[in-house]
């Protein structure tokens, strides 16, 4: 399989479960990320990733990412990166051991891909 198979039915599940298909960014969050820059929300997600899901023992699992105040903590609950439960489910990759340089980037990724779809309909829905 493909990389643009799999995150095309990856993305294709997102969209079908209730929970996450439910966020998406605000107005704010945008502007945010219109005012740093992708490349400085990427470094952003890459330090969320890296401190708050690649350990392989995470004591408050499952409440480490907020459901809000950031765009990649919003990013991080739509695309099932928000855990080390959800990347089980969702990813595939099994907890209990690090995450390594390659699933890290990955996770970005993937984080990333939604924050720009996301961009791209807002601007679409929001065109003069």
């Amino acid at each position: 399989m493909t990389k643009e198979e799999w995150y095309e039915q990856l993305f294709d599940r997102l969209e079908h479960s209730k929970f996450r298909s439910g966020f998406h960014l605000k107005k704010k969050d945008i502007d945010y990320i219109n005012e740093k820059g992708l490349d400085t929300i990427r470094e952003h997600a890459r330090d969320f990733i890296a401190k708050r899901e690649a350990p392989a023992v995470i004591p408050n699992d499952g409440k480490q990412t907020p459901m809000r105040g950031h765009p990649v903590f919003i990013a991080q609950h739509a695309t099932a990166t928000c855990c080390r439960e959800c990347i089980r489910k969702w990813h595939k990759m099994r907890p209990g051991r690090e995450l390594s340089p390659v699933q890290q980037e990955y996770l970005v990724d993937v984080i990333m891909t939604w924050i720009q779809k996301e961009m791209e309909a807002y601007k679409n829905v929001h065109k003069k």
